[in-house]
């Protein structure tokens, strides 16, 4: 592994676009900027309405265990109820991504030069793979409530629990009555493509790069 003094270095001496010498600090700022402006941009979309549930790559649909309940509902002529309910799986979703962005910010001020280079240098997605492994934690802890609160809205938790504690009841296959770990869950995974959505804009796409300082780093 490459010690901290010849990644600097290398760092020190990378040259990017028209023979321009990036600075070691250059490229950290870039790197920092070029994450906040991604996190920044994927939550603004997913947390606005239908920003889950209107996409169709992120929205949340009935846990794939629970497609037997799901049919059976449906055929029994309780479509309405099935869509309400996820509606309201996706509606929570939409409100508890107004919460990540502090999280994100904190993850991407707390960089380092060498985390800095190793994304530079990375695949495609190495900057969310790195705010994936910063923020899982503190998101999944500051989701939940949100996303119990907006479900408890239209008592979709109760109705939930009910069906499937019934369900469970007659069934060898057991269903976690738990909906919102699994709307948190789904959430999240949400969020961190969309971040990966935007991440590889900003490394392919010059339009995508907001800032003289990103055009620089990411420019060929």
């Amino acid at each position: 592994m490459k010690s901290i003094f010849l990644v600097l270095i290398s760092m020190s001496v990378l040259h990017i676009g028209n023979a321009q010498i990036l600075k070691t600090d250059e490229i950290a700022k870039g790197l920092k900027e070029a994450l906040q402006v991604g996190t920044t941009r994927g939550i603004d979309i997913l947390s606005k309405p239908n920003g889950f549930f209107g996409n169709a790559a992120i929205k949340i649909l009935m846990p794939p265990e629970a497609a037997k309940i799901e049919k059976s509902l449906r055929s029994l002529g309780f479509n309405q109820q099935v869509d309400d309910a996820i509606l309201s799986m996706n509606r929570a979703a939409e409100d508890a991504s107004k919460e990540a962005i502090p999280i994100f910010t904190k993850a991407i001020q707390e960089m380092s030069i060498e985390d800095a280079f190793g994304i530079l240098k990375g695949k495609d997605d190495a900057a969310t793979t790195y705010l994936q492994s910063k923020t899982l934690d503190s998101l999944t802890k500051k989701f939940r409530p949100t996303i119990e609160t907006s479900l408890n809205k239209v008592n979709a938790t109760k109705n939930w629990n009910s069906i499937v504690t019934q369900y469970n009841k007659f069934s060898f296959k057991k269903i976690n009555p738990d909906l919102a770990a699994y709307v948190t869950e789904r959430s999240l995974n949400g969020i961190y493509l969309q971040i990966a959505a935007e991440e590889a804009k900003i490394r392919k796409d010059p339009v995508a790069r907001s800032s003289d300082l990103l055009k620089k780093i990411f420019g060929k």
